[in-house]
Parts: C-alpha cells; sequence; structure tokens
C-alpha cells in the first residue's frame, strides 16, 4: 500500500465549528468546543486516518480583529497554521451572514498558493435558500477549488469531505503512529479540559478573558496523575463567580474534567483547582509558552 500524508489547514471565523469537524472526522475528541466564540487558542494538530492516508488536521483559531496581545496571538497562530498546507479548508457557518469576518479572510487566502475549498458547516440548522446565496457570494470572491455542505454535528457531508481531501493528499511516509490522534501534551491537554468545562458549566456568566496554568502535573506511584491547576480571571467577582455558593461551582467543573481527563488519558487523575485573580494574566509571557502561543508585540 503506498502510503500518503498531507497538512489540511481548516480556517474561518470564530465558532464557525473548526473544532468540532475536527473531532468528527478523526472520530474522537481531540480538539475542544463550546457555544462560546473563540474557544480554541492555539494550532492544535489532529491525525485522522483513512485507508492509506493519514490527514493531519490543524486546528486553528478563529480570525477576528484582534485588539489585545492575546487576541494577536491567536490570529497569528491562525495564519501561521496555515502556512504549508497541502490543502485550506475555509469553513463557513452556514447561518450566519457574510460580515467582514468572512469576506476579509477570502480576500486574504485567494491570494495564496495552496488549493482551498469551501466548506458550508451546520446546513442541518441553516435556511437552504439564504445558505446558497452565501455560497454564491463566496464563489464571486475567489474561485474555490471545490465546496461541500456539512454538518460537523449530524456527520452530513462528512463521508464526502474525507474521500475528497484522502484523494488529495501527496504520496509520502505517515508522520504519526497509526494509533496516536493528536500532536497536544497531555499537560495542554488537561488545562484545555478545564478550560472547556469552565466555559460549558459558565455559559454567558463568565467572560471569555480567562485562562488555565499548570502549577504541578506528575505521576503517582500507583501509576495516576496529580494534577495542581490556576484558574485565572481578571476580578473577583469572576472568582466568585467560578468558585459558587459553597464551593459548588468549581467542585462541579472540577468533577467533569477529572472524569474526562480519566479518559482519555486511560489513568486515574486527581485534579486540584483554585482560582486566582490576576488583573493582567494576558501580559504574562510564560502562560503564553504553556499556551503553545507565540509572543507577539
Amino acid at each position: 500500500m503506498t502510503q500518503k500524508c498531507g497538512v489540511v489547514a481548516l480556517i474561518g471565523a470564530p465558532n464557525a465549528g473548526k473544532s468540532t469537524i475536527i473531532n468528527a472526522i478523526i472520530g474522537q475528541k481531540v480538539a475542544i468546543t463550546s457555544a462560546k466564540p473563540q474557544t480554541t487558542r492555539t494550532r492544535l494538530l489532529g491525525i485522522a486516518m483513512e485507508a492509506e492516508a493519514q490527514l493531519l488536521l490543524v486546528d486553528t483559531p478563529g480570525i477576528f480583529e484582534p485588539r489585545r496581545r492575546l487576541d494577536r496571538a491567536m490570529v497569528s497562530a491562525a495564519w501561521e497554521g496555515a502556512e504549508d498546507a497541502d490543502i485550506i479548508v475555509f469553513l463557513v457557518d452556514s447561518r450566519a451572514g457574510l460580515g467582514t469576518k468572512v469576506t476579509s479572510i477570502v480576500e486574504r487566502i485567494k491570494h495564496r498558493k495552496e488549493k482551498t475549498i469551501l466548506v458550508m458547516n451546520k446546513v442541518d440548522i441553516a435556511a437552504k435558500d439564504k445558505m446558497l446565496v452565501h455560497t454564491s457570494k463566496l464563489h464571486e470572491l475567489h474561485d474555490f477549488d471545490e465546496t461541500f455542505f456539512v454538518s460537523a454535528k449530524t456527520g452530513d457531508g462528512l463521508e464526502e469531505l474525507k474521500a475528497y481531501l484522502v484523494a488529495a493528499m501527496p504520496e509520502g511516509p505517515w508522520h504519526f503512529p497509526e494509533d496516536q490522534v493528536s500532536d497536544a501534551s497531555e499537560r495542554i491537554m488537561a488545562a484545555e479540559v478545564t478550560r472547556e468545562q469552565v466555559f460549558r458549566q459558565l455559559h454567558a456568566e463568565l467572560p471569555y478573558a480567562t485562562a488555565i496554568a499548570m502549577e504541578q502535573y506528575k505521576e503517582r506511584p500507583d501509576g495516576s496523575l496529580e494534577i495542581h491547576q490556576q484558574i485565572l480571571v481578571e476580578r473577583a467577582s469572576q472568582r466568585a463567580i467560578i468558585l459558587g455558593k459553597g464551593g459548588h461551582q468549581i467542585k462541579e467543573i472540577g468533577a467533569r474534567a477529572r472524569a474526562e481527563l480519566s479518559e482519555i488519558l486511560g489513568k486515574k487523575v486527581h485534579l486540584y483547582l483554585h482560582v486566582k485573580v490576576s488583573e493582567n494574566w494576558d501580559e504574562d509571557k510564560s502562560l503564553y509558552q504553556d499556551m503553545g502561543l507565540d509572543w507577539v508585540k
């Protein structure tokens, strides 16, 4: 069997569904998701095997107009994730209009040398007539090599998309073992799982400006993992929200994150969380390194 391997970079506006679609193509969770925009902060490589091909799926932060250092680092990570890709997948939320967040990305990718395909996501909940109008307008802006209509949530259209990607991959040796599904370290995965639970449990109550700092990560003699994390917030009022009445909320966050990490890592996890108010945590250079982001000016 001739091996094939290539890089597929997914880019798009925040909340287009990039992480969800990567998880769906791989068949298991490798990237965190939530209804909040800008959930993904760093480049993450998901690895999917299909017949003779190994697809290296680059999940990137949503591209938006940056306002502060963290925003600039995230947008930089998104465009760097698309460098040297064999295919750029431009993912669009079919329900949303074609605002400047979407059209500005098209303006940047139409001058690139890589093959570009348009993937209209969330077709299961989009109005078909509006979706087709949006698709037509996008093709007026750029001559995409191919277009797919999919639902990462239901799986509609994913097999056709995957088959196209497999056929388009260049011949070459696989870069990772067959059973590896991500390049994320256990430390980064642990932080991301906790951050996802903060988002999922608190929904609209907590602003996007929160981060997870790793304090300690060690293996106990019995083979289980002991993890200590700080949940960083900007104000005391946010700390109170995460703690909840009598500490109920942080216990729930910890219990759910602990259970998921135990399943992902295949071993017992002892997770200890506490909340720290750090008004300017997004100016901490070491935290960017922990998140896998470059320090940008």
